[in-house]
């Protein structure tokens, strides 16, 4: 029999979390992170927060309203990466066979480590006590024989919990759970399984597979009967490529100024290019995206003929293809991306005089920044009258959505 040895950890409330644990004040209090401008957006609410109705991708003008004792604050994406770092290293310590989700979240296969650290919830168990003790951070775990259960059972434990879904019992904790549990399960898909009466997991795992490709399609019913009999062979895979880095921004007024659009572009090449230099890639390809007021969503991309992590050559690509875009009706969100992705030894040798000059120049800008926070340092064009400004501190957006559970 397999053992339950796939673990799902995930921090809680991570983004509120960290932001508590720096300031203790905050404690006990109602707390949300995100865009704290007209635009804004709940990107992690407490668990205060959330017993009034917050939750992540709402409005933050809902959650006031929800609870007008809300704290919000803006985001600072580089401390959470700082502590996001220090519990992956926690993961790692017990296998290298750690898969990143996200900031926050990973699944681990500990079946090899089982003489050095026991079973996989003796493993959870002790990943749980050495994040609480050596960053200050709660996460709850989730231990099964799938990434299916495991992703499952520690959403079931939050917040502060560990459960396991013991070999045999599979079934017992998967088929109660409501069918919107399942990966694939959006309002669209929960509509049509509604008119076939299935409402759990236990109905659809007894639904034909033949009945739910007709309603929902040939990969989704067939997708969904797997899952509701808990086949998922989905192996633990550490060396997840990473394909862009990006960052975006929705404005807390739309933007219909050429030259603030510029800076706004810079902003967010700074951004992209520190967070390259801190992965270690170079990058080959610019996008620019761009909403307008009408949430219409356009992407222009140049490749450049070096690969690149300067933000110079980012700013400037994006600026060009900003320049041969109509803005007349006003920008709402703006975001510059780098993808096609390699390794600066792609870069041909040796670098310019110029290019070396300007390498050593991020290089100490990162090193500021690490040690005093991303606005230390910053691009002369990023000044504004209260000091450099890394972030807007208005309506952000994170990156690929999700729920900060």
């Amino acid at each position: 029999m397999t053992d339950a040895a796939i673990l799902h950890v995930d921090l809680d409330a991570f983004f509120a979390s960290v932001e508590i644990l720096l300031d203790p004040a905050l404690t006990g209090r109602p707390v949300a992170v995100g865009g704290t401008g007209a635009r804004g957006v709940v990107a992690a609410a407490s668990y205060e927060a959330r017993r009034f109705g917050v939750e992540s991708a709402m409005p933050m003008a809902r959650a006031r309203r929800l609870c007008p004792d809300l704290v919000a604050l803006p985001p600072r994406i580089d401390v959470y990466q700082r502590y996001s770092s220090d519990v992956f290293e926690i993961l790692r310590s017990f296998t290298p066979l750690v898969e990143p989700l996200s900031l926050d979240e990973a699944f681990l296969d500990v079946r090899g480590t089982r003489h050095l650290f026991g079973t996989g919830a003796e493993v959870g168990g002790r990943i749980r006590a050495r994040v609480r003790d050596e960053t200050g951070l709660v996460c709850s775990a989730g231990v099964a024989t799938t990434k299916l259960l495991a992703k499952l059972a520690s959403a079931a434990a939050k917040p502060d919990g560990l459960l396991v879904v013991e070999p045999g019992s599979e079934f017992e904790f998967l088929h109660p759970l409501p069918v919107e549990r399942l990966w694939g399960v959006g309002p669209a898909t929960r509509r049509r399984l509604d008119r076939l009466g299935v409402r759990t997991v236990g109905d659809l795992a007894r639904a034909s597979e033949e009945s739910l490709v007709r309603a929902v399609g040939a990969v989704a019913g067939r997708h969904l009967h797997a899952l509701a009999h808990n086949r998922d062979d989905r192996p633990v895979e550490p060396a997840r490529e990473t394909k862009s880095v990006s960052s975006e921004e929705t404005f807390a007024l739309d933007i219909d100024d050429r030259d603030e659009l510029a800076r706004e572009v810079r902003r967010q090449a700074d951004r992209v290019a520190t967070r390259l230099r801190r992965g270690g890639w170079v990058a080959r390809t610019v996008t620019l995206k761009l909403r307008f007021p009408d949430f219409r969503t356009i992407t222009r991309s140049s490749t450049l003929p070096e690969p690149t992590d300067a933000a110079a050559d980012l700013s400037a690509t994006a600026i060009a293809l900003l320049d041969r875009v109509d803005i007349d009706e006003g920008i709402r969100l703006l975001g510059v991306g780098a993808s096609n992705l390699d390794t600066p030894d792609a870069r041909q040798q040796p670098l310019p005089l110029e290019e070396r000059g300007r390498r050593r120049i991020d290089d100490v800008v990162d090193t500021v920044r690490e040690r005093f926070g991303s606005d230390a340092l910053a691009p002369a064009s990023l000044l504004g009258p209260g000091g450099v400004r890394t972030g807007r501190r208005t309506a952000h957006s994170f990156g690929p959505d999700r729920d900060d559970a």
